[in-house]
């Protein structure tokens, strides 16, 4: 029942920012700017990925080194991140949709969190 009831908040969560997109003030990392500051080795930044456990041993392939908290357990699981409280949470999905949710739902938590747009899909894109 509980699981019910965590999964009919996380829904309502979505619907209701998607519902107001007008209204968003979720920010965004670019591909580029995501990149260089991994390959800069950026220690101000923390990844989060999103995605479900299935898609992180897939295709696409987890970043070495991010947290993963599926979108579905972000709620439930939001304490894990409070010692990355004074870091820049950059969050990751497979196509930027859920990472928006996420970087939206940690902002009202009071985290600096950021969707990186294009999400893993570009990220590996050649």
């Amino acid at each position: 029942m509980e699981t019910f009831k965590n999964f009919l908040l996380l829904f309502l969560l979505v619907l209701s920012l998607t519902g107001c997109a007008q209204n968003k003030t979720t920010e965004i990392l670019t591909m580029e700017e995501f990149k260089e500051r991994i390959r800069n080795n950026d220690s101000t930044m923390v990844i989060l990925d999103v995605r479900t456990d299935a898609e992180v041993t897939g295709k696409l392939p987890k970043i070495e080194g991010a947290l993963h908290i599926p979108l579905q357990e972000l709620a439930n699981r939001v304490d894990e991140l409070e010692q990355f409280r004074n870091k820049e949470i950059a969050v990751v999905c497979r196509t930027q949709n859920r990472s928006s949710v996420a970087a939206e739902f940690l902002k009202e938590k009071g985290y600096n969190a950021k969707s990186v747009t294009g999400g893993m899909k570009a990220f590996y894109k050649k």
